[in-house]
């Protein structure tokens, strides 16, 4: 059990540091992890990969909507996290007429958490509304990243060809709705 738990602290802080520096293929971390976890034959053990991916990434989070209240914009620049102005100004106005639903939906569209996160703190969105959102967000995204990981490994004899699996199937995922996002957006510009 303590090797697990080990395991467990390692994603926790591989999730944590991808949800700062969103570099880092978190969604690929939690459903790799899930694939080992199925293979193991303990449903506990998929039950911890949730819970420690949903700590990671709400910790994560907390602490990229902190700096971002406290920096402002120009750490969010120096950081390089400010990329798109237009697209933070349609965010914030989602954001101030549905705060929620908005906050809730971020974490599973790829790409779509950083802007979200900006907008919110730059908006001065309350501590209690973020983190009230945030909660159930990280908890649903940690759950479908894992559904994602049992899934290669059920479908997969060895483990390494689950988790294999599962990392091509969230990045085929992920550029698919980058690509389509990208093409939406081209087409909208020129009639704007």
């Amino acid at each position: 059990m303590i090797a697990y738990l080990g395991a467990m602290a390692w994603l926790f802080a591989v999730v944590c540091f991808g949800a700062i520096i969103p570099i880092v293929p978190t969604g690929a971390a939690v459903s790799g992890a899930a694939t080992l976890a199925f293979h193991e034959h303990h449903p506990l053990t998929i039950v911890l990969v949730v819970a420690f991916g949903a700590a990671g990434a709400y910790v994560g989070d907390l602490a990229m909507y902190a700096m971002c209240r406290l920096g402002g914009e120009k750490l969010a620049r120096r950081l390089r996290w400010l990329r798109d102005e237009e697209h933070l100004a349609s965010v914030k106005l989602r954001l101030e007429k549905s705060p929620l639903p908005v906050l809730l939906v971020s974490r599973l569209i790829p790409g779509g958490r950083v802007p979200v996160l900006l907008a919110a703190a730059f908006l001065g969105l309350s501590w209690r509304t973020f983190v009230a959102a945030n909660l159930p967000a990280c908890a649903l995204w940690a759950t479908v990243y894992a559904a994602i990981g049992v899934a290669g490994g059920s479908i997969f004899p060895k483990p390494w060809e689950g988790v294999v699996a599962a990392v091509i199937l969230i990045l085929v995922v992920n550029q698919s709705i980058s690509w389509w996002q990208k093409r939406r957006d081209a087409r909208t510009a020129p009639s704007t």
